[in-house]
């Protein structure tokens, strides 16, 4: 299987509204680093989300948009706001595992996965919900009204210039996105409910950066350029034209790719569970987080999930030093501790050759 070519636009959100509809992922002309690790998270959510920093204009809230239009359909229970999985009642909110355990038919409906926006300016009762503590005092009765993380649950959930939010905010959706449940306590009072979503989050360093901490809980993060190539930068515009002039038609032209991708997406995550990590890609995987000062185990943890999640992509077996490196900038550079009045950055790509030399592993 060949990676697909999804390529870039330059145009905004707004554009493709009028237009009449999203632009198809698989039309999107290049930035495969940054495709690689939307598709890797579509397939895994485990690899802990993505951050895209680059420049306006490099399509990267184009290609978050795109995303949910190549992800399988879910089956839902048709009557909880948190659209719970309808057989899997670890995954449930209280009230679904009530039902579910007492024999209820539960109604079921099959849902498109969508994006899930956050917005800057969003309060932290409206990203986690908000109890009616009154009610919970006076009639015993917890009322809580969901908020976007509860929205968000098993969808994906985005949050444009990322870098702008509120550092608490930001910790909120990270727990969140790691533990998988959103729990809410006041005075007391405490609710929880299931909150599993890809976390995506876009920002321009020009504006400015995250703290490292906040940085080091993202899975992975993707530097993204604008395109450069003459041939390129023509056939973005052509293909821009051409989906303004007809998006109906420019859809349909790239319906089959669309088909694929999600097809592929759909057999990663079935086959991800065979795919074989040995003790030798382990010994590699440990050997660059501690050639490059990697702080914690995460580093490790996340390199090992996006390689093995790669391989399953891929149809492959079992990961390779091939499947590390072409994941370990994306999982390690962001990690990377630079010291005061260090001249250069280590390289990712240079420790892992000198690793895998060390350790006599073929690429």
């Amino acid at each position: 299987m060949t990676d697909h070519d999804i390529t870039h636009d330059t145009e905004t959100i707004e554009d493709e509204s009028r237009a009449g509809g999203t632009f198809p992922f698989s039309a999107i002309v290049d930035q495969t680093e940054m495709k690689r690790a939307l598709v890797l998270n579509a397939v895994n959510r485990d690899v802990g989300g993505v951050l895209i920093r680059g420049e306006r204009g490099t399509a990267k809230s184009t290609a978050v948009r795109a995303l949910a239009e190549v992800l399988p359909d879910i089956e839902a229970v048709a009557d909880c706001p948190y659209s719970c999985p309808p057989t899997d009642p670890d995954r449930m909110c209280d009230e679904c595992r009530e039902r579910y355990d007492a024999g209820e038919d539960l109604p079921i409906e099959t849902r498109p996965m969508r994006v899930v926006d956050l917005p800057l300016n969003a309060s932290e009762d409206r990203v986690v919900g908000s109890i009616d503590l009154e009610r919970a005092v006076q009639a015993g009765e917890r009322d809580f009204e969901p908020g976007i993380l509860a929205e968000a649950n098993r969808n994906i959930l985005y949050v444009d210039e990322v870098n702008l939010l509120d550092d608490h905010i930001v910790d909120v959706l990270l727990d969140a996105a790691a533990m998988g449940e959103n729990i809410v306590e006041r005075e007391g009072v405490s609710f929880r409910h299931p909150s599993e979503f890809i976390l995506v989050g876009t920002m321009n360093p020009e504006e400015g950066d995250l703290r490292p901490q906040l940085l080091d809980r993202f899975g992975l993060v993707v530097d993204v350029e604008g395109v450069n190539e003459v041939d390129d930068r023509v056939e973005i515009s052509r293909r821009r034209a051409e989906f303004e002039a007809d998006p109906e038609a420019f859809r349909a032209e790239y319906a089959e790719e669309q088909a694929a991708l999600r097809n592929d997406i759909a057999t990663a995550r079935e086959r991800l569970d065979e795919v074989e990590l040995d003790d030798d890609i382990a010994r590699l995987i440990a050997g660059m987080n501690i050639e490059l000062d990697v702080d914690g185990h995460r580093g490790d943890i996340t390199l090992r999930r996006a390689a093995r999640t790669l391989a399953a992509y891929e149809g492959a077996d079992e990961v390779t030093p091939r499947t590390v490196r072409r994941v370990a900038r994306m999982a390690l550079e962001h990690r990377l501790q630079r010291l005061p009045f260090e001249e250069e950055e280590q390289d990712v790509l240079s420790v892992f050759h000198d690793v895998r030399r060390e350790l006599g592993l073929e690429d």
